[in-house]
């Protein structure tokens, strides 16, 4: 197994910017609509004073706690939800009590990777999304082609992903939106003998499926990585995994896949996500990941 060391820099957006950081605290452009949330990792210098700072929304965080809160609505005439686009897929941003506006924009260089995979296979593809939010992932997969399986435990998320289907006029591609608890669904998926081209992991740090069960990254990954192996197909095109604010490096995660994708040989990428900020040249970090394809 092979392993590089790469940064992962999410710079192929027109239609969102980080326009400035600092101070613990972010300001970016989705679309039509600036918006202002906390970020701890920005312990740098803004470029210019955080109070300076002019946006559509202010997401102001409870003590202790940066991703709880309220968003204060600074322009009256912003809408609550906008479209914002990338590469030809529309997704609706939303402000929601978590600070988050409905993706995670630095992905977008798993989506780029993923496209260019799948149509370099020449061949019919079915992916497996695991922990897939509002399902840009999805919608990338499947404007390449695939043939694509979509799970998160939130039905809403799922919904908001169905809607982006819509937005991006891809509603004559094959995606099936499943609501369960990831564990579950692969060791069902498992059992029934479904197999798939491509599986992509992004878990959160903690969360809980559509049942009330746990998850948690570090006591449950490496369970869930055995339990992927089993479901790739004898030729599989890639594996991503991502992993936000966990005590981790890099490494242990790329060493942790390539334990298991060691029989299928290929070539593992791993390193730090980030966004680069406008005119600056800095960049913010955002996530670890490990990706693996095929040689």
């Amino acid at each position: 197994m092979k392993y590089d060391q790469t940064l992962f820099l999410a710079d192929d957006w027109k239609d969102y910017a980080l326009l400035d950081s600092g101070d613990g605290m972010k300001l970016e452009r989705f679309g039509s609509q600036t918006v202002v949330r906390p970020d701890p990792q920005a312990f740098w210098r803004p470029q210019k004073p955080v109070k300076t700072w002019k946006a559509d929304a202010w997401f102001d965080a409870k003590a202790g706690d940066d991703e709880r809160g309220q968003w204060r609505k600074l322009n009256p005439k912003a809408p609550d939800h906008w479209p914002v686009e990338w590469h030809g897929l529309t997704f609706n941003a939303r402000r929601t009590p978590f600070r988050h506006l409905g993706v995670f924009q630095e992905h977008s260089v798993h989506w780029a990777f993923a496209i260019e995979q799948l149509k370099a296979a020449g061949r019919p593809a079915k992916v497996l999304n695991l922990f897939g939010y509002t399902g840009m992932m999805s919608l990338a997969c499947a404007q390449a082609g695939a043939e694509v399986v979509h799970l998160d435990a939130s039905p809403k998320s799922n919904g908001f992903g169905k809607e982006n289907q819509s937005l991006s006029g891809l509603d004559d591609r094959t995606i099936r939106w499943i609501a369960d608890d990831a564990m579950k669904f692969v060791a069902r998926e498992g059992r029934r003998g479904n197999k798939y081209d491509a599986i992509i992991l992004d878990p959160p740090k903690f969360g809980r499926g559509t049942n009330g069960e746990t998850w948690k990254f570090e006591e449950d990954l490496p369970a869930l990585l055995d339990a992927i192996v089993p479901l790739l197909v004898d030729e599989p095109l890639f594996v991503i995994l991502t992993a936000y604010a966990v005590r981790l490096s890099h490494i242990a995660l790329a060493q942790a896949l390539g334990d298991r994708l060691e029989p299928f040989g290929g070539h593992i990428e791993m390193g730090e996500m980030a966004i680069p900020e406008q005119k600056s040249g800095r960049m913010l970090p955002t996530a670890i990941c490990a990706r693996w394809r095929a040689d």
